[in-house]
């Protein structure tokens, strides 16, 4: 059975500079079993309701601004699942967790900027789902429930986002070695918390992390991790660093 992960994915750039993390996708990668199809819950894809997309072929988006001209070349031509999406609505459904499908939304950074390392092909259909972001942690666990048994049918479940994110607070000439102590005891925290499977203490990372709001301002990159931590099973650090001082690229699986 497929793991559901989730992954850091850091700056556009790490599809032109994968750095260690990227390395770290690739060998992944590498040792899981070839899915059959990928599901995204991306940060770049806030919603008020939940949306899939069911599109045959959805478009690579370039959702960002400011950086050199061949990022905005790449293309991720990976197919759409419109069968999957329509049973990831049913099986939201069932958990009274209403969803709509949406045939116009491309694929935005979140999924496609980790999946060219990963699967460089773009050969994998692709789904992703948004996220209701002002709804909290809690949602993101009943939606990681109520999906997990895509994990059987060779679904790879995926959570996309950052473990700290806080663009306003980066060195932006920081090297690797270089790591600010308020983002280090926010990302321990959170492993401690994710070891212990404390999701009381998880769901609260708020009020109970050290610098919680000082790495998360808004939280729609850390929600991610609740979808891929309530699908899967047996938490692991697959990656574990720091760029720019205080972005973490931390890589979990959940077995």
């Amino acid at each position: 059975m497929l793991p559901s992960l989730f992954i850091s994915h850091g700056s556009p750039m790490l599809a032109l500079e994968p750095g260690a993390s990227g390395q770290a996708l690739a060998r992944l990668a590498a040792v899981l079993p070839r899915p059959r199809a990928i599901l995204v819950v991306s940060a770049h894809w806030e919603s008020g309701v939940l949306r899939v997309t069911s599109a045959a072929q959805p478009e690579t988006w370039h959702d960002f601004g400011g950086f050199p001209p061949e990022l905005y070349q790449l293309q991720y031509p990976a197919p759409g699942n419109p069968p999957l999406a329509a049973e990831i609505v049913q099986l939201l459904g069932a958990a009274d967790l209403r969803a709509q499908l949406d045939p116009e939304r491309p694929f935005d950074h979140g999924a496609w900027v980790p999946l060219s390392l990963m699967y460089p092909g773009a050969d994998i259909p692709l789904v992703q789902l948004s996220l209701p972001s002002r709804q909290g942690p809690e949602l993101q666990t009943r939606i990681g429930r109520a999906l997990a048994g895509l994990r059987d049918q060779g679904v790879l479940l995926i959570g996309s986002g950052s473990i700290t994110h806080n663009l306003g607070e980066l060195d932006w000439h920081a090297g690797p070695e270089l790591i600010e102590p308020w983002a280090q005891d926010f990302r321990d925290w959170m492993v401690a918390r994710l070891a212990a499977d404390d999701e009381a203490a998880l769901h609260d990372y708020r009020q109970r992390a050290p610098a919680a709001v000082r790495n998360h301002p808004s939280d729609e990159h850390l929600l991610p991790l609740f979808f891929a931590r309530a699908a899967g099973g047996l938490f692991k650090v697959e990656h574990s660093g720091f760029t720019l001082g205080a972005l973490g690229m931390d890589i979990y699986s959940f077995a």
